[in-house]
């Protein structure tokens, strides 16, 4: 099995495999300052040197530099990176919920631009741009020899202009061309409904600066008509975001000042531990938007759905909920994006984004390369096929950062993949499970086979509790 290199990238803005946490202080000013090592240094220079004298030809001081940069923080693991300007600012912008582009997380792999995600409501969901397509050309440049930053920039451009996908598929036998139009992506953070009277649907797309308001909003909302029965909390395919978003969404339905999360790391800013309180999730307001929710919340059953695609601050809620036995958790096992990433400002408006410390959930497991293991499990489709494409997950990742607590989640082998996706004559050569399924899900829809057995649950739970009443 190929392995793939994956700095996660949102065309226009950067999530990482589930974004970037921005909650633990920037390094500065630190005590340790450990020895240069000098003949490393030394050997620096002499390189620098020759490429400076003897390279085919000029290359600027500012160029070489920055690469030195990129190279020292890519080869610690996929989620250190060096952020130029542009990249930087995408970051600050992604993490409001609105940015420029196509809406695909992407990553790299043998060369090629490898999509992990798209993003639901944008140019490339509704195209039809698919999870493991590899992408070998953008308009008439072939990806190969590119960077995923440079690759990145090609994609991003202005609003309403369009590009050309060149695109490799599985099961398809020739190429695949789809031309987008790119534009300003607005995701939205929170989405609910009722899906039948006493039932409510609240899925989190993402973890942003008003994750938590949209929340209150969308679950005071449901409330209108009477208390709920039974609730579903998706997290399927979030990626992550903000750390205080997490705090703020579990605090909503866990009872005030228990441990939601744990930070640990090398320097003492990196340990920290984060309760279900109005300080650790608000940010930039004094106003608590969980005081207007419904007291009822607090109790309501809960089912959380989960799968390979929640990573990161959906893994710390379904971590924090199943712990507290607050909710069952249910779906796949999720990515396994336990890390967090510390941004710290340089000149010219760049940054870095450096892993400073592992998240543990308040039984103290680590999330990392392991991910949330469900209470019940639950595939994609009834058959028991998820996706005909294997399911990327953190411990698939090049120098991926090991868990110190628990065993890794076991990789996915060709052989049980192909296993899966056994192409049968009754299909014409597509592939068994609907490859469509796991990409354009209509979520909470009578077809999404995880929601009604959430929803099968919650009532099984309220038959439950009535007679014991």
């Amino acid at each position: 099995m190929n392995k793939t290199k994956t700095i996660s990238l949102v065309i226009g803005g950067f999530i990482a495999g589930a974004m970037i946490s921005l909650g633990v202080p920037a390094l500065a000013d630190k005590e340790v300052k450990p020895g240069l090592p000098i003949d490393e240094l030394r050997t620096f220079a002499e390189v620098y040197s020759a490429i400076k004298q003897g390279y085919v030809e000029p290359v600027e001081d500012k160029k070489m530099i920055t690469n030195a940069i990129s190279g020292m923080l890519a080869n610690l693991d996929p989620h250190s990176a060096y952020l130029d300007a542009d990249a930087f600012k995408d970051l600050q912008v992604g993490t409001q919920g609105e940015f420029g582009g196509l809406g695909i997380e992407v990553g790299m792999e043998d060369g090629l631009v490898k999509v992990v995600s798209p993003i639901e409501d944008t140019p490339a969901y509704r195209a039809g741009v698919k999870s493991g397509d590899l992408i070998f050309k953008l308009d008439d440049t072939p990806v190969k020899g590119l960077s995923l930053n440079d690759a990145v920039k090609k994609m991003r451009g202005k609003p309403k202009t369009p590009i050309k996908l060149s695109i490799l598929r599985k099961g398809e036998s020739k190429p695949l061309e789809i031309t987008l139009m790119r534009e300003v992506i607005k995701v939205q953070s929170v989405k609910s409904k009722l899906v039948e009277p006493g039932y409510g649907w609240v899925r989190v797309t993402q973890f942003q600066d008003k994750t938590v308001a949209e929340l209150a909003k969308q679950v005071t909302n449901l409330y209108k008509d009477g208390n709920l029965r039974g609730l579903v909390l998706d997290l399927r395919n979030d990626p992550g975001g903000l750390l205080n978003g997490a705090i703020g969404v579990s605090a909503a339905f866990l009872p005030p000042d228990v441990k939601v999360v744990s930070t640990d790391g090398r320097t003492a800013d990196a340990k920290a531990e984060f309760l279900a309180r109005p300080r650790d999730y608000l940010r930039g307001t004094t106003e608590d938007p969980l005081l207007t929710m419904p007291i009822d919340v607090k109790k309501v059953p809960m089912v959380v759905l989960v799968n390979a695609g929640s990573a990161s601050a959906s893994e710390i809620v379904a971590g924090a909920l199943q712990d507290h036995k607050r909710a069952v958790i249910m779906g796949t096992q999720t990515f396994g994006k336990g890390s967090v990433q510390s941004v710290l400002p340089l000149p010219g408006n760049s940054a870095i984004k450096l892993t400073t410390a592992r998240y543990y959930t308040p039984d103290g497991r680590s999330i990392q390369a392991k991910g949330i293991v469900p209470d019940i499990i639950v595939e994609e489709s009834p058959n028991g096929n998820g996706s005909a494409q294997p399911r990327l997950r953190e411990a698939d990742l090049e120098r991926h950062l090991s868990n110190d607590r628990e065993k890794e989640a076991p990789k996915e082998t060709p052989k049980e993949v192909n296993k899966q996706s056994k192409p049968t004559t009754k299909d014409k050569g597509k592939d068994e499970g609907d490859e469509d399924a796991p990409t354009r899900l209509e979520y909470a829809s009578k077809t999404d086979h995880q929601f009604q057995q959430a929803l099968n649950l919650l009532k099984g739970m309220q038959i439950m509790q009535n007679k014991v009443q």
